[in-house]
């Protein structure tokens, strides 16, 4: 078992025994969805349980946002997801006693979240205070290829003696979220908001209708039944918060009672009732109809065709093999089918953040859908392009041209009251464009550049212009920025900021030449295009040349040094312990900012800069994000450290499995578990996109023996057989494919070609961090033989 109690399997997560202090946590680790509909993991029953959980991507509330001294340019309207009408539940007595796993006698309990399959298993065995022995068998899925749709079988068979057996069916709104708000005014507007529309009962098929109280969206919620049993007795009845369906039948030993529930969500802001009720309607009609089997075979071909290509193979740690399939799993089921909606940070796997989207969802989990899933990293960004009105708007309350996306949100406005982490931090815009540069790239999508990503290319340039300065010197300057380490802010020149800004400019007036037919559409002048390059191609770069290296942000390096020695383990997270103004005015680094940049932007280093700085920002970084180990691995193994790499991997790999933050019960983080295929592909892979084409430079760490991943080319999968010694390449495309193996150019296409893998230099000491900062060992232990601690 894991450290949190889960067996170890390739394909599979699972846990044995009920635990009431770990619902929480299970819950969110067992959570399904589909980017439009998540389910927590909560049992069946409805309770015990940690969390209650149903959510609906873009469905929240609205409320005021409160400030102790409000000030220019502060949002007013916050955003918070809410619970929508939970299907999930299914109640059972035996005879007249309510099933309660915490009364009479829990025989066996087991849970089984099948990764190939995208269901949730339970079985248990329970002994009631009558005596009545039962075992009860029950599958979850939330569909991906149904968009509204999730379902559950539930089987009750009797064992030792005859009894009445009763499942209550429910459908049940208004369920409360955790609190979330310190401020009475906002959590009473949160306690119950789904106002009652309608409830309509058809048969076995129970129908809510309820509108947001102040956010104006219309959720309808549709249950429908199959039964089988020997006489069942079938009744359903709804009423404002609550529909169900009670089923009961005799059962003697051996016999069973089974029932397949359908349930169809759907959602609108500006759409009449009646149309949202028939679209929830028809969905579960139509999955009804097929029955449950099709829909089990339908999920696992939407998950045969994702493990395709997105598959990590990993050979040599077992508990790694698993977490990065949970990781990949996740990622996919957060966005599958988002459709024009946003991915939070949380997924749909619990209420943490309020359910926003973050600058993390473009700079860390895009990237690997554009690479396993592009059509998923389409919708997305076609998500953030339906945003552009919001962005315009923000840009000019803030005096600036072009668009200013919000930094964290739900439906587009900023829904962000901490402006120095939030309005400063500009670089969400940059994240973006990049964002969609590397899609195009990836995948060759000419058409989306040219209706959608252009726009976003074209507006974010705009925007750094009017944000930019230059100097009598004509260096272009970015100032009172937020790079991504929170430990600093409103800083200048913040390299991150600056560089990701110079490719935005750089790659809006390259889309802008391939698109001379756009520009007239987008007020694009003659000069504009030029201007943009001339800004990137003066932006400027600190460097401290004294110690060779570069700042952070300018004049970073000379401030003074965090005092890590009078620091003690119990004073991490730091800011849960220090004034935000003591962080800021000193060297200590939240998460990977520098570094980060050094992959990102990894052409703006030479190699020798590059393991300069990592040396110097390891001493420096507490990792207090779960952010920051992804990024980490990905640049000590590009310079060599290959052990110390491979414990940053294991630690964000086990991020959630292990719970290290003591935060999963919210959700999971989707940004992290992204991090852990960027930390195998382009940390142990060395895949970088440069001017030339794709580049690898794979290396193993002890104690992997094999690496196998593949990543999509313009429809086309490129595969890579990783050992020790060489790296096989194979590629799927029908027209042969350049690229480079660290510095060899190779072609690929047809017959696999297998290339040696260089001797590794030697990378020096390894570096160190903070006291009390060390990686998590890579499973017990690390890959150096040092022994690290816990974070």
């Amino acid at each position: 078992m894991t450290g949190a109690g889960f067996h170890v399997d390739p394909w599979v997560v699972s846990v044995s025994g009920l635990e009431p202090e770990q619902l929480a946590h299970e819950e969110s680790v067992f959570g399904l969805s589909n980017g439009h509909l998540g389910w927590r993991g909560n049992l069946d029953e409805g309770d015990p349980r940690g969390v209650a959980g149903s959510y609906l991507n873009g469905v929240f509330e609205e409320h005021p946002m409160p400030y102790a001294e409000d000030g220019y340019g502060y949002p007013g309207v916050g955003q918070s997801v809410i619970n929508v009408q939970n299907g999930q539940i299914i109640r059972m007595l035996v005879d007249d006693e309510p099933f309660d796993l915490r009364v009479g006698e829990l025989l066996s309990h087991d849970r089984r979240l099948d990764m190939r399959d995208g269901t949730l298993h339970r079985t248990f065995e329970w002994l009631g205070p009558t005596g009545r022995r039962v075992r009860v068998e029950s599958t979850r899925v939330v569909s991906l290829s149904r968009r509204a749709i999730a379902a559950v079988r539930y089987s009750v068979e009797v064992l030792d003696q005859s009894a009445e057996v009763t499942l209550i069916s429910e459908l049940l709104a208004n369920e409360p979220l955790p609190i979330v708000h310190d401020d009475p005014r906002v959590q009473d507007l949160l306690t119950e908001p789904l106002v009652t529309v309608e409830a309509d009962v058809v048969g076995s098929r129970s129908t809510l209708m309820h509108r947001t109280r102040r956010s104006g969206i219309i959720v309808a919620a549709t249950m429908d039944h199959e039964v089988d049993g020997p006489g069942c007795r079938v009744v359903s009845d709804a009423d404002n918060d609550k529909a169900q369906t009670t089923i009961r039948a005799r059962l003697d030993p051996g016999q069973r009672l089974t029932i397949m529930k359908y349930v169809g969500h759907d959602f609108e802001r500006g759409m009449t009732p009646a149309t949202v009720r028939a679209r929830a309607e028809v969905a579960v009609a139509i999955a009804k109809e097929d029955g449950w089997h099709r829909l089990l075979a339908d999920q696992r071909e939407v998950l045969d065709e994702y493990w395709r290509c997105a598959d990590v193979v990993v050979e040599g740690e077992p508990r790694l093999q698993q977490a990065v399939r949970f990781a990949l799993f996740q990622i996919f089921q957060a966005a599958a089918r988002a459709e024009v909606r946003s991915v939070p940070g949380k997924g749909l796997t619990g209420s943490g953040y309020e359910g926003h989207t973050f600058w993390d969802f473009e700079g860390f989990v895009l990237p690997v859908l554009t690479s396993t899933a592009p059509d998923a990293a389409r919708q997305a960004l076609l998500w953030r392009h339906s945003t552009l009105h919001h962005a315009r708007d923000r840009a000019a309350q803030l005096h600036l041209a072009g668009a200013a996306f919000a930094w964290r949100t739900i439906d587009g406005r900023e829904s962000s009251g901490y402006w120095p982490a939030s309005t400063a931090a500009f670089h969400i815009n940059a994240d973006i464009a990049v964002a969609v540069l590397h899609y195009v790239r990836a995948t060759g999508d000419a058409e989306f550049e040219r209706e959608f990503g252009l726009e976003i290319l074209v507006e974010t340039a705009r925007l750094w212009l009017s944000l930019g300065h230059r100097d009598a010197d004509g260096a272009f300057h970015i100032d009172g920025v937020t790079g991504p380490d929170e430990y600093s802010a409103v800083a200048n020149d913040n390299v991150f900021t600056n560089l990701m800004a110079q490719l935005n400019l750089r790659g809006a007036a390259d889309a802008a030449r391939r698109h001379p037919e756009k520009l007239k559409e987008l007020g694009v002048g003659s000069d504009e295009a030029r201007e943009w390059e001339a800004a990137a191609a003066d932006m400027h770069i600190p460097f401290d040349e004294e110690r060779g290296i570069h700042p952070q942000s300018a004049g970073y390096t000379h401030l003074e040094r965090w005092d890590f020695d009078a620091t003690g383990p119990d004073q991490y997270l730091l800011h849960d312990n220090f004034p935000y103004f003591d962080l800021y005015r000193k060297q200590v680094v939240k998460q990977a900012d520098l570094v980060l940049a050094m992959h990102v932007a990894h052409e703006a280093f030479t190699s020798q800069e590059k393991a300069r700085n990592f040396e110097y920002y390891e001493a420096l970084t507490v990792r207090d994000s779960s952010l920051s180990a992804s990024p980490q691995a990905v640049i000590a193994a590009e310079v060599g450290h290959l052990g110390l790499a491979y414990d940053y991997l294991a630690e964000v790999a086990t991020i959630d499995l292990d719970d290290l933050h003591g935060n999963t019960h919210e959700g999971l983080h989707i940004a992290a578990l992204a991090g852990v295929w960027t930390a195998i592909v382009a940390g142990f892979g060395g895949m970088r996109d440069t001017a030339d084409g794709l580049r690898f430079a794979p290396r193993l760490p002890q104690p992997l023996t094999r690496l196998k991943f593949g990543v999509r080319i313009h429809g086309h999968t490129l595969s890579l057989n990783v050992t020790a010694l060489e790296t096989t390449y194979q590629y799927s495309g029908d027209e042969p494919l350049t690229i480079l193996h660290f510095d060899e150019v190779i072609t690929v296409g047809g017959d696999d070609v297998t290339v040696r893998t260089p001797s590794l230099p030697d990378p020096g000491p390894r570096p160190q961090q903070p006291r009390h900062r060390a990686p998590r060992p890579a499973f017990g232990t690390d890959a150096d033989g040092d022994q690290g601690r816990v974070c």
